[in-house]
């Protein structure tokens, strides 16, 4: 008899052994203490794994142990290493190395550009028509940003540093403009403004070129692209997706009032053919998107 309980014992105990491990996502640090330009995606990351959980179980998500630039992560994620997802603007060799999810995790809203400027630049730019006067002055952004190969090859004059560096660079005269989202600009410039008092969000332009900015994972793991593109498409299905946009980027859009500047538009070269533009759902448009009013 005890010898007949003791060959049971592994099969009643068999169950727990079974358990499934967590997922472990690991997305990008951010790159200074002042940098909060993805905290949306972080919670909308979240979102998705909660709500996949029934179907792929429990999940753990975290930072990478040290921040990187933009290109460094997608190389390092391409290679097996930390972070295993990483958010990013699409390009033709984006997709080509790497997995991308194509639902754009923040509708389009990056291509909508305000302008960082020095404050005594103002009067000029609001006498600004076209986007051929634009060329006339030089912008910053980051050296491995698509951007940057983006307005080079609209023929705009780029410098280039790091992120922290790009304001200090355009308050001491090294460039002119620094294009920023709405979701991102009055957030760079409410962390600055004390320290960089000549600062200023220039109150009379919006640039816009279409722009999918997608969440990629190494094509070695479609797993984890399965199962974040499940977790986004049942948020569109229900109506979270959008209310998670209002939700982050509500009050930097009426903050932007983008009816009431003079709209730019410009072309993106980089943008790959596949790009899912006909798809509504999935962009903002500031025409017929209007942000819930406040209570």
């Amino acid at each position: 008899m005890k010898r007949r309980l003791l060959l049971q014992t592994p099969l009643l105990v068999a169950p727990a052994a079974r358990a499934a491990e967590p997922t472990r996502v690991v997305y990008p640090a951010p790159e200074s203490p002042l940098d909060t330009r993805s905290h949306d995606l972080v919670a909308l990351l979240r979102t998705t794994l909660q709500r996949t959980e029934a179907s792929h179980g429990p999940f753990e998500l975290l930072p990478a142990p040290t921040s990187s630039s933009e290109d460094r992560q997608l190389i390092n994620m391409e290679q097996g290493r930390l972070p295993n997802i990483v958010w990013a603007s699409s390009t033709v060799e984006r997709e080509q190395r790497l997995l991308p999810i194509h639902i754009p995790v923040r509708r389009g809203l990056l291509g909508f550009r305000l302008l960082l400027i020095h404050r005594d630049r103002q009067a000029a730019l609001r006498r600004m028509r076209t986007a051929a006067d634009l060329r006339a002055y030089s912008l910053g952004q980051g050296p491995n940003w698509p951007e940057t190969q983006m307005f080079r090859q609209m023929g705009f004059q780029v410098q280039t540093g790091s992120y922290e560096a790009l304001f200090r660079m355009l308050i001491n005269g090294r460039f002119d403009l620094f294009p920023r989202g709405v979701n991102e600009v009055f957030g760079e410039f409410a962390a600055r403004r004390a320290e960089l008092p000549e600062l200023a969000v220039e109150d009379s332009l919006v640039l816009h070129y279409p722009q999918a900015y997608y969440f990629f994972v190494s094509r070695s793991n479609p797993g984890l692209a399965e199962r974040v593109e499940k977790g986004l498409r049942l948020m569109l299905q229900d109506g979270s997706f959008e209310a998670h946009f209002w939700h982050h980027h509500g009050d930097a859009i009426r903050q932007a009032r983008l009816s009431e500047r003079r709209l730019l538009k410009l072309h993106n070269p980089l943008l790959p053919p596949g790009t899912p533009l006909g798809d509504t759902r999935l962009w903002f448009a500031p025409k017929t998107d209007q942000p819930p009013r406040k209570r």
